[in-house]
């Protein structure tokens, strides 16, 4: 059977929004000089690999520690929309793909491959990234998904690309209000062919009253199922 680790690595110097404090993580002991190992980490809830509870743009929203098990597990669908180059990825190009990956249906956890995870250790580089157009949250919620996961910081437009004017995050505020999770800072280059043949997981701490949470995404074929 078939595991894959969609989870990018945590470590001080990852990538991250720069409205974000970075990530610490500090060695309190040693085996050599305390007879244990005994580390120290800390992040803001939403650097690195992690899940957006509806908290997060719905002032009333459920915290992360609220939500059922099953909202973090099932059926999952990759959208191969490999880019060059960071831009909108027009609503067209999302059909399409779906078609190619064998449709998306209700509970899905939709896995958006852009290629831009392959990035993950050039900052300058990840910090201007593909996102969604116009019209892909409407048609994402008429299907009914269960949760929306890209590799890249976010589904929406990336701060080093917008307009002086924008203030706006189409996805979070049209997905987080109607319950669809999101998920970002994945690593899909290891399922870029998958289409239906998937079953992720992605368990987030159950951070009390949290708005999000760092999370272990795994995949594995849904046809080496027993």
């Amino acid at each position: 059977m078939a595991w894959y680790d969609l989870t990018q690595p945590f470590h001080p110097g990852i990538p991250h929004s720069r409205s974000l404090p970075s990530p610490e993580l500090e060695t309190l002991a040693t085996v050599e000089e305390d007879g244990s190992h005994v580390q120290r980490y800390g992040a803001p809830t939403h650097v690195g690999t992690h899940v957006d509870a509806p908290l997060h743009f719905v002032a009333d929203g459920a915290p992360i520690d609220s939500l059922p098990l099953d909202r973090f597990a099932g059926p999952a669908v990759v959208l191969d929309l490999e880019r060059e180059e960071p831009g909108e990825v027009p609503f067209g190009d999302v059909e399409r793909a779906a078609e190619a990956a064998g449709g998306v249906e209700a509970g899905d956890v939709v896995l958006v491959r852009t290629g831009w995870g392959g990035h993950f250790d050039d900052d300058e580089t990840y910090q201007r990234y593909p996102w969604l157009g116009p019209g892909v949250a409407g048609w994402l919620l008429d299907r009914d998904i269960r949760m929306l996961a890209v590799d890249t910081i976010s589904p929406d437009r990336p701060r080093a690309m917008r307009p002086d004017d924008w203030d706006d995050y189409p996805l979070h505020r049209a997905l987080l209000p109607e319950g669809v999770l999101i998920a970002e800072h994945l690593y899909l280059e290891d399922v870029a062919d998958a289409g239906r043949d998937l079953e992720v997981t992605g368990f987030p701490l159950k951070l009390r009253d949290g708005d999000g949470a760092p999370a272990r995404f795994v995949a594995r074929e849904r046809s080496a199922e027993s």
